[in-house]
């Protein structure tokens, strides 16, 4: 809570296609947030309209993520039925020189941001030699279905159909 009774939110979303943002930030409050496209009575995210050029990656998305606040850091869940791709400052070894790109399966979860990893790094001023646009240290990006970087056609996330930009707060 704030000083003015709001409840504080932890993490901002945004939602892309390729290099256009859709829609307004979505504020997580709870510990746990749904992001889908299609989930039946459920609440969260729902990543339906806009650009029909991107309808069927879109539809992939199903059951979607759940992005999970925990006290190490946070977590993505994939419901959907196929991978979706993470980067994030924290997913690095400090000394990596390239971007390196997460696969999350479905049904499996991942550690994508650590809070002490963070801080290090903080604490040390480590930003990457590569990186497209601005670059934010508490900041995690997944594209659904299709995946980026120097192992794939698309080498920047933007080229991705659709995507989401995790901005975390700086508080925990």
């Amino acid at each position: 809570m704030t000083s003015g009774g709001h409840r504080s939110h932890w993490c901002s979303v945004a939602y892309w296609e390729q290099r256009t943002r859709v829609g307004r930030l979505y504020p997580a409050h709870e510990p746990s947030l749904s992001i889908f496209y299609d989930l039946p009575q459920g609440t969260g995210l729902c990543l339906r309209g806009s650009s029909s050029s991107v309808q069927q990656i879109r539809s992939k998305i199903g059951f979607g993520i759940i992005l999970s606040r925990e006290p190490d850091g946070v977590w993505v869940y994939n419901r959907s039925q196929h991978p979706v791709f993470v980067h994030s400052p924290t997913l690095d070894p400090p000394s990596a020189r390239g971007l390196s790109v997460k696969r999350v399966m479905p049904g499996f979860s991942l550690k994508v941001f650590d809070y002490e990893c963070s801080s290090w790094m903080a604490e040390h001023s480590v930003k990457p030699e590569s990186q497209e646009g601005p670059w934010d240290p508490h900041s995690v990006r997944i594209s659904f279905a299709k995946g980026w970087g120097p192992c794939y056609s698309r080498q920047f996330i933007t080229s991705c159909p659709c995507w989401l930009e995790v901005l975390l707060n700086n508080h925990r």
